[in-house]
């Protein structure tokens, strides 16, 4: 698969469009002549070492600026319409040991901003911006943002954050781009995984070679590999990946590449084998299967995620009772009892974006755990509908964790009379499917931006993979005798 460059198709210019984005913001804020002043992220040390931590951008900075680059700020003056970056100065004695920043000139040719200055000439700016507009307001993120030493009459920490989640929400075309990107990279990677599988010993080795096919693409990663074998896969957030393969059904691997701060969610569950290891592997895939095929066919604009994260659920009770692990009640009972929610205990899908979960101001997860009603609905039912330009994904799944069965529903009498424990022992090895895909909201529907085979057509490339493999060990018999 060819990865390609991605270029700007607003305003003309091939660089990310930071100006459109300040503009759009400041019109969020609806003030005339306010200052924005957004702090990028500083390099640190970690505690008592000399190691640098890992580096990532504040993606609100990086949201106004499309700046990856350390010690940066800015400020967006609303009045004038300027759009100022102020950059580190180069210190000649860290440069042989650490490279160099940008200069002035460098940042003002790969920039879409209006002016670019030293970090120091920031508090005089800000002396001059004051003395012209002394009842005008500066913006700020958080509280602890604001510059050290300055005072403001008029300081808003609240109304910024609420005005770039909005502007951030729907994507423009350079940053669909960078999402369509990060999945093209995302499916090389998982494929990579997919040919090699059959030759692999541990969870380790499908996070070493995923990571391997993104960085060599000039990518990183949207946030930890879940490479869960087996049981593992029940733990939504599983990360040691440091298990052995070994007597395992299914591989559940969420991963995704994260180009030009840019992020893609791809989750795809397949068997080792290369062909499917029992019946009852095959039967969860296929109800998960039907679960993401439904609700991605219900995508488009003015839908409301919380009426699709239902339908999954109902098709979720509906093919567990045919399967005879949910029993004893009608589909509706047992949906009512939010019984499903022990073998499907999250919601359907996220915004996608500078974040894996990205923006909104009402998220469409709902997250409270003490809130009885998040047993049927962690998607928030007072979520804004679809519009054009959102990116969210569609991640159904089934999971059989022992733990959280046994502490919640298996000892409640609520739930556990509709659980057949005896046909439940055949799917404890199954440990859990996931299948996730990211999706561009169109005008009448919507677009998959996601590339990875899933399903048979997965099993095709792991087949494969294995005779290449065992072609590859036949040749290096020979040569060796």
């Amino acid at each position: 698969m060819k990865i390609r460059n991605i270029e700007l198709r607003a305003e003309g210019i091939n660089k990310y469009p930071a100006k459109q984005h300040a503009r759009a913001v400041a019109s969020k804020l609806s003030d005339p002549d306010g200052l924005i002043y957004l702090l990028g992220q500083y390099a640190f040390t970690i505690e008592d070492s000399d190691q640098a931590k890992t580096w990532r951008q504040r993606r609100y900075f990086y949201y106004c600026s499309g700046v990856d680059v350390p010690n940066c700020c800015l400020t967006y003056d609303i009045s004038t319409d300027e759009l100022s970056l102020y950059i580190p100065e180069i210190k000649p004695e860290r440069v042989l040991w650490e490279g160099r920043g940008p200069t002035i000139e460098e940042a003002e040719n790969r920039y879409d901003v209006d002016s670019v200055y030293l970090n120091g000439q920031l508090f005089d700016h800000l002396d001059q911006w004051k003395k012209g507009n002394p009842k005008s307001t500066f913006y700020i993120l958080h509280k602890d943002h604001r510059p050290v030493g300055e005072s403001f009459q008029k300081v808003d920490c609240e109304k910024l954050k609420h005005a770039i989640d909005c502007c951030r929400v729907v994507k423009d075309t350079y940053e669909i781009e960078c999402i369509r990107q990060a999945n093209e990279i995302s499916a090389v990677a998982h494929q990579a995984v997919l040919r090699n599988v059959s030759r692999f010993r541990s969870e380790a080795q499908i996070q070493g070679i995923f990571e391997d096919a993104c960085i060599s693409k000039g990518a990183k990663q949207s946030y930890p590999v879940i490479a869960a074998s087996g049981e593992n896969a029940g733990t939504l957030h599983y990360a040691k990946n440091n298990e052995p393969l070994k007597g395992r059904q299914f591989v559940c691997l969420d991963a995704g590449a994260e180009f030009q701060c840019y992020t893609s969610d791809v989750t795809r569950t397949f068997p080792i084998s290369g062909s499917w290891p029992s019946h009852e592997a095959k039967n969860i895939y296929s109800i998960v299967q039907m679960m993401q095929d439904h609700c991605i066919d219900g995508l488009r604009p003015g839908v409301k995620m919380y009426d699709l994260h239902t339908l999954a659920h109902k098709i979720a009770v509906a093919g567990l009772m045919a399967l005879g692990i949910l029993h004893n009640g009608t589909e509706a009972e047992i949906y009512e009892a939010g019984t499903s929610r022990g073998f499907y205990p999250h919601g359907l899908g996220h915004h996608l974006g500078l974040e894996t979960h990205d923006v909104l101001d009402i998220p469409i997860m709902h997250y409270s755990m003490d809130d009885s009603s998040a047993l049927l609905a962690p998607c928030r039912d007072d979520q804004p509908p679809l519009e054009e330009g959102m990116v969210i994904t569609v991640e159904p799944g089934i999971y059989f964790s022992r733990y959280e069965l046994n502490r919640a529903y298996l000892s409640s009498p609520i739930h556990s009379k509709y659980i057949n424990r005896k046909v439940l022992e055949d799917y404890w090895a199954v440990g859990g499917v996931r299948i996730e895909d990211d999706l561009l909201i169109t005008a009448d529907g919507y677009e998959n931006l996601t590339k990875t085979p899933k399903g048979e057509a997965a099993l095709n490339i792991i087949r494969e993979g294995f005779r290449s493999n065992h072609r590859l060990e036949e040749s290096f018999e020979c040569i060796l005798t």
